[in-house]
């Protein structure tokens, strides 16, 4: 920080988990900070936070926050990045916004940089940040697709709880302990905090992340349905999913399908061409059990995959085991590099 060339940066939510790692991962990446802004909601206004050893004061996010930000990233919830994203690309701004708010806004490019950071030159001020699990999947699905085609993609989603929040997490830790020591518990939070109905996480998984809609789909599928179309610019691709909530706190893990346009590919194709893939990790050997895992991708920003083979019945078809930390590529360490590539790009003022 301090960085005389560097830039002036805002967190949005730099109470929250996401707000956080973004903090941390800003710091990892020694990303060039002149000056560094950290907004929350009126509630926690007037906390310190220690900062690669500096006090930073938290300040009330309001409008005027933003005079002279440069990069503002939003993890704040939607309604606040509709009323302040706005107000800071006003003030000269560029938004980094990590909610659903304008990610299938027309104007708006939804980004994940090893995917399409080239559509970062058409914003209009503000760039949202994929759904978690929309985003480890078109990593592994990117370098496929240029090189064979992709024609269709069905994914089942294992999820952890912490892509619902720390209150989440604090609830799977509370309910595995009050179950193991034979003691009652009122589940209060997943699988949606304002549904009618909670349900048991800890020993249990639940088929549903996000409130259903009338096509039977959750909102959680149809965001990786509809924005995994939009980042590959692939509107015709077909796109099926089920995302269900697993009692693992850091770590989402798909199994995925995907059917190809190419003849004549093997298995041992689609790993040698995603070993030097940009943000992936390869761990595939059955013969001595190596395969991706949430447990041993905690910290680390990259998607790892693995189980690549192919379908028994469809000469097309593949299938992949793909893991990531959802609170880091799934959302912080992808904004972050979404700002890394405004500044590699030259789009900062």
């Amino acid at each position: 920080m301090n960085q005389q060339n560097g830039y002036h940066v805002a967190v949005v939510g730099a109470t929250g988990a996401v707000g956080q790692q973004m903090i941390q991962t800003l710091m990892n990446e020694n990303f060039p900070i002149r000056k560094l802004t950290l907004l929350s909601s009126a509630r926690s206004a007037g906390k310190k936070v220690n900062v690669n050893g500096q006090e930073i004061t938290i300040q009330e996010a309001k409008p005027e926050s933003f005079e002279g930000v440069e990069i503002a990233l939003f993890s704040a919830g939607g309604s606040v990045t509709k009323e302040l994203g706005p107000e800071a690309v006003k003030r000269g701004a560029i938004v980094v916004d990590n909610t659903s708010a304008f990610r299938m806004d027309a104007d708006t490019p939804l980004v994940v940089p090893e995917v399409n950071e080239t559509d970062l030159h058409h914003h209009n001020g503000i760039i949202a940040n994929p759904n978690c699990s929309t985003i480890q999947m078109v990593v592994a699905l990117e370098p496929i697709r240029q090189k064979y085609g992709l024609k269709k993609v069905i994914v089942s989603t294992y999820q952890a709880v912490s892509g619902a929040g720390a209150a989440a997490v604090e609830e799977l830790m509370n309910q595995t302990k009050s179950i193991i020591n034979d003691e009652g518990y009122e589940p209060k939070i997943l699988p949606v905090k304002s549904d009618s109905n909670h349900y048991q996480i800890a020993f249990n998984a639940i088929p549903q992340i996000d409130k259903f809609q009338d096509n039977g789909y959750t909102f959680e599928e149809m965001k990786m349905i509809n924005e995994t179309k939009k980042i590959m610019h692939l509107p015709e691709l077909q796109v099926s999913a089920t995302c269900v909530r697993l009692p693992v706190a850091v770590g989402h893990s798909e199994s995925v399908y995907f059917e190809i346009e190419s003849d004549e590919v093997s298995a041992n194709d689609i790993k040698a061409l995603l070993k030097d893939a940009p943000g992936i990790v390869l761990q595939d050997d059955p013969e001595n059990q190596i395969y991706p895992m949430p447990a041993n991708c905690v910290g680390k920003n990259d998607v790892f995959v693995g189980r690549i083979r192919k379908d028994i019945d469809e000469d097309r078809g593949f299938h992949m085991w793909v893991v990531s930390d959802n609170l880091l590529k799934g959302a912080a360490w992808n904004s972050v590099q979404i700002a890394e590539s405004l500044v590699k790009l030259g789009l900062v003022k």
